[in-house]
């Protein structure tokens, strides 16, 4: 058998698996909606898509219920676990990407004062539904690397808020952003 391409979105695919035991497509849209969607954004049709091709390539086991909704089945194989605690042991340098619109418009020239404010609302928001989200891990069972990755999520959340709150300070000041290129 020939070695597939795996991707990204593969690896989130076969870890979700692994972590659901067994799962439905739309298992995997709600486990990355609650999860591994804070910080990985992908299509939703890849969650739909990619495990029937990591089934013909025999890293998931594809069953399909013979009654009702007929749903596909999906489990790791052994050739997926493989795969999957291969990518695990490779260290990664890549930085994270950032996709920021609310920055993206900042930069381009958006009013600093309505950015700031309803930037800051979001990420106050935000924060809140990571903590609230910290809390349940803490009363569960989870792996570990789940929690340190909420825990990064919080941090960022934080730096967030930081940043808009300083800028919404400094805008109702008119001083400088503390740190800011030109002070």
């Amino acid at each position: 058998m020939a070695k597939a391409r795996l991707t990204p979105t593969s690896y989130v695919i076969l870890g979700l698996v692994e972590l659901l035991k067994t799962a439905t497509p739309y298992d995997l849209k709600r486990g990355a909606t609650l999860g591994v969607g804070h910080f990985w954004s992908l299509p939703h049709t890849q969650l739909y898509a990619e495990p029937a091709r990591l089934a013909e390539e025999g890293y998931l086991e594809e069953r399909r219920e013979r009654e009702g909704r007929r749903r596909r089945l999906y489990r790791l194989t052994p050739r997926g676990r493989d795969a999957l605690d291969r990518w695990r042991r490779e260290p990664t340098a890549e930085l994270y990407e950032l996709r920021d619109i609310g920055l993206l418009k900042l930069f381009f020239g958006a009013d600093p004062n309505a950015m700031a404010a309803a930037q800051l609302a979001s990420h106050r928001d935000n924060l809140r539904a990571f903590e609230q989200l910290r809390k349940e891990a803490e009363a569960a069972d989870v792996p570990e690397g789940v929690r340190l990755t909420l825990e990064a999520g919080i941090g960022h959340a934080r730096e967030y808020v930081r940043f808009w709150s300083r800028l919404s300070k400094r805008l109702e000041r008119g001083t400088e952003l503390e740190g800011a290129p030109g002070t």
